[in-house]
């Protein structure tokens, strides 16, 4: 039976909103952090080597963490939670902390000790190059326990999201942010290489951020004794969830890895230069796309445990119409504003005219494939709640084919004609791989009659394309060239970006409200 710390009376679009919520701030942080890197680091060596000291970890957690792991535990600890006793969740959560904390720590010491190979691995373009080599290899000793801490914070977040404390997890990132830009500022001005700021500022926002959420696991009473425990059968469930899930997770990585591996072959600071401008396609990204997966497969995983099919159609329904409003919108903001959101975020100090230039072809293209990336985190829930991971693993390696192909060869080609652009064909290669990744889990969803045609749905369309019509047409017209951006002091450039993002958010509301569209047909209330 149900334990007492269930929200039952909550809505999906409430609990949307809050993690959404927590998310902005989280990005905000974020994006002054990456300002300050810009600043500080600008299209570097430094930059370039605390990428991929970080990136290395971080591909790392999609296993233990937000991946596949998640994947794997999400649905398991849901079925308990409906099930079984309170003390039964427990004794899960235990032996889950207990066999989970001691892998990691494993992984985590062999991963520092064979630091030097690791690099060589993920970045050949630094062979040869000894200080980019050296100065990743000495970064990734500290940036490498990261993946233990965060691993286990993203354990709890789960169990959190879990029992409907959706803000806390959403909260932690900030942490992260709050301390590397401490670290940027206060630290690296002392040091012989400034750049080893950042790795240190890793480290200790790791163990902060596990420290942070331990609190709130106490309160509903599921703070880990950790027990080594592989024998548990909610373990063993887990274990079998994960791997395939391995496998669709490792896809993911594997691309992120070949791209990387290209990137670092093309030249300094190409590396760098598609790192800002993820982040910035990251920001709607993490508000829209991973605010509604996060909310949704809890939820997901409860209905199909209650065999309730009809209401888990409904919900994918939901989130589908959720996301077409939010995404739509900002990959064409993205697309059209990609010169002045660079210029007004990262223009000064050692960024320069040059560099935004470029990092504005790379923000381009993510902002084609943004749809493609946040469908793929919408949808995928609707399977890993289902217990089905092999059909995303298909899909996954049909795409990471498809992308590796098409990086490699339009790296090539633009590289043969000397444009100076090169990073422009991997960003493109990735969308289109994302944007076809979306449509194959779509089309398997409508096979299996999971997502129905919902009544409504065609005029529905046909009024969001009326409103981001008009939201083009106004941002067309009345966008600045980029010279007048330049010249515009720091707080005048992100006034007037700021100006223009809400303008056109006024006008895309508006045309919908007058089309008829009212929030409260937004909502999707959970039984």
């Amino acid at each position: 039976m149900p334990t007492k710390y269930s929200k039952s009376n909550a809505t999906i679009l409430d609990s949307t909103i809050v993690v959404s919520s927590m998310t902005f701030v989280s990005r905000i942080f974020g994006m002054i952090r990456d300002i300050i890197f810009a600043r500080f680091f600008g299209v570097s060596l430094a930059m370039d080597a605390f990428i991929v000291a970080n990136r290395i970890p971080n591909m790392l957690r999609r296993f233990f963490a937000e991946g596949a792991f998640n994947q794997g535990f999400v649905p398991v600890v849901s079925d308990y939670k409906e099930g079984k006793s309170h003390e039964e969740v427990k004794y899960l959560v235990d032996s889950v902390a207990g066999t989970l904390g001691l892998i990691l720590f494993v992984i985590t010491l062999i991963g520092v000790i064979i630091s030097p190979i690791l690099i060589s691995f993920v970045a050949p373009g630094f062979i040869g190059d000894d200080n980019r080599f050296e100065l990743a290899t000495a970064m990734l000793r500290y940036t490498f326990p990261y993946l233990f801490f965060i691993s286990l914070t993203a354990f709890a977040g789960s169990l959190l999201n879990t029992y409907g404390r959706f803000a806390v997890p959403a909260f932690t990132p900030v942490i992260l942010n709050f301390v590397l830009i401490f670290f940027v500022l206060f630290i690296s001005p002392f040091l012989e290489n400034p750049g080893m700021a950042l790795a240190y500022g890793v480290f200790c926002a790791g163990l902060i951020q596990l420290i942070f959420q331990l609190p709130f696991l106490s309160k509903i009473k599921l703070l880990p004794k950790p027990r080594w425990n592989i024998a548990h059968e909610g373990i063993k469930r887990i274990l079998k969830l994960m791997g395939p899930a391995v496998f669709g997770s490792s896809i993911a990585q594997v691309n992120i890895l070949v791209s990387g591996i290209i990137a670092s072959l093309i030249g300094t600071g190409k590396i760098s230069l598609l790192y800002y401008s993820d982040r910035i396609m990251e920001l709607p990204l993490s508000l829209f796309g991973i605010a509604i997966a996060t909310v949704t497969l809890p939820y997901l995983s409860r209905l199909y445990s209650n065999n309730s099919m009809i209401k888990f159609s409904d919900a994918m329904n939901w989130s589908i119409r959720i996301a077409c409003i939010l995404i739509i919108p900002a990959a064409i903001g993205l697309f059209v504003l990609a010169e002045p959101i660079i210029a007004a975020i990262f223009y000064g100090g050692m960024f320069d005219l040059h560099d935004v230039l470029l990092t504005a072809l790379s923000l381009k293209a993510f902002s084609i494939g943004l749809i493609g990336f946040s469908f793929v985190k919408i949808l995928s829930p609707a399977y890993f709640a289902r217990k089905d991971t092999l059909t995303p693993v298909k899909i996954g390696i049909f795409c990471l084919l498809l992308n590796i192909i098409l990086g490699s060869s339009s790296v090539y080609y633009l590289d043969e004609i000397d444009y100076e652009g090169t990073h422009l064909g991997l960003a493109l290669s990735i969308s289109v791989a994302a944007i076809l990744n979306a449509g194959l889990l779509f089309s398997g969803l409508k096979k299996k009659n999971i997502i129905k045609r919902s009544p409504g749905f065609k005029e529905f369309m046909v009024k969001l394309i009326i409103a981001n019509s008009f939201m083009l047409i106004f941002l067309t017209y009345t966008i600045q060239p980029l010279e007048w951006w330049l010249n515009l002091g720091v707080l005048k450039r992100f006034s007037w970006l700021t100006s223009f993002i809400l303008f056109s958010m006024g006008i895309y509301v508006l045309i919908l409200s007058l089309l008829g569209m009212k929030i409260k047909e937004l909502r999707f209330q959970e039984e």
